[in-house]
């Protein structure tokens, strides 16, 4: 590994495995559309606890 002419390492310690074998970085997740299905999930599920909360305060 060689130095940056700035003095700086390359690589951190956390972008090494034990072998010196750097890890690539992780693709970006790129945001989906809402589909109508996985929003009542949600909605369903957002209900059900708020259901279970005021029960348990009542």
């Amino acid at each position: 590994m060689e130095d940056d002419p700035d003095g700086e390492w390359r690589f951190e310690l956390d972008e090494v495995d034990e072998n010196g074998i750097v890890q690539p970085e992780a693709e970006p997740v790129e945001p989906e559309s809402v589909e109508l299905e996985n929003a009542l999930f949600v909605a369903v599920g957002a209900f059900g606890t708020l259901l279970v909360v005021l029960s348990a305060t009542l």
